[in-house]
């Protein structure tokens, strides 16, 4: 079992210093498996006739490789055959809510947005959050429409609630995103452009809308309706203007309340790995069998 990872990943790994792959080098080596760590650069000469192959967030090269890629929040992680997140597994299982335990769920999505969240408290209320990502003039293959048209929609179907659009301060933005936006904010009074914000725009927003940005997730711990305009692996319980129309579902999305919960729940409990639980191990191994490993 080869373990492709980026420098500071492979070095945490190989000490045995990360959580996560720790396990799952526990597993292969409890299968009498071999284990390498190697560069993540060398997985395009993996040879799946030799070896089976872990790489982190990258696609994998053969049918023998999967990627890792944690479940947004730690200590929950996704093993794929794809790095493609709407392409994930858990994006094509159904969710039905009647299946999950309220109280457990309740309890544990109390619990965790303590931890992640803690000290997060509304500025402003009433308002309609858009955290943007990159590459506002460009539709990619994953979206529905332009970032720039997405927020044109928020501004024509939501007449009445500010709207803050949020530049995320990992993004490198164009001169003609910047000034897109600007030409929206000078003609909409109720619209306003901001780095970042998220810690006092989250908690106090009526819904979210974004392409596929992890606030959506974020959102659901908050309870907060989401507006999805792309493809993502959290999808279930958003409205999605491609399943509808814009107008359709940015007009549903202040009443729209499904079960937050039981959803948050289902998404990282069960249909992830947690790996801070003792069960980890036996849900890495259950999951790799499923891809032939022989483990």
């Amino acid at each position: 079992m080869s373990f492709y990872l980026e420098p500071g990943l492979k070095q945490s790994a190989e000490a045995g210093e990360h959580n996560f792959l720790n396990k799952v080098a526990a597993v292969g080596r409890a299968a009498g498996i071999t284990l390498k760590f190697r560069d993540a650069k060398e997985a395009a000469v993996s040879d799946p006739s030799e070896e089976y192959a872990v790489l982190h967030m990258d696609p994998p090269p053969h049918q023998n490789a999967v990627t890792v890629r944690r479940a947004y929040y730690y200590p929950f992680w996704s093993i794929e055959r794809t790095a493609k997140r709407w392409d994930f597994d858990v994006a094509k299982a159904v969710f039905d809510p009647a299946d999950v335990p309220a109280r457990d769920a309740a309890s544990f999505v109390n619990r965790w947005r303590r931890k992640w969240f803690e000290g997060w408290a509304p500025g402003p209320t009433g308002h309609v959050y858009i955290p943007l990502q990159g590459r506002l003039l460009e539709r990619r293959s994953f979206q529905s429409c332009t970032p720039i048209e997405m927020i044109r929609a928020v501004l024509a179907h939501d007449r009445d609630r500010p709207v803050f659009a949020c530049l995320h301060p990992g993004e490198r933005y164009s001169a003609e995103d910047i000034a897109a936006l600007d030409k929206l904010e000078h003609r909409n009074p109720r619209f306003a452009v901001q780095m970042g914000g998220m810690a006092t725009l989250l908690p106090g927003c009526d819904y979210v809308v974004t392409q596929n940005s992890s606030v959506g997730l974020a959102g659901y711990v908050f309870a907060k309706p989401l507006v999805l305009f792309g493809r993502i692996d959290f999808h279930h319980i958003a409205l999605k203007p491609y399943d509808s129309s814009p107008a359709k579902a940015i007009r549903a999305a202040p009443l729209h309340h499904p079960d937050f919960d039981a959803y948050v729940w289902w998404f990282l409990q069960k249909m992830a790995i947690n790996a801070g639980r003792p069960e980890a191990e036996e849900k890495i191994a259950a999951r790799l069998r499923g891809f032939g490993w022989p483990v």
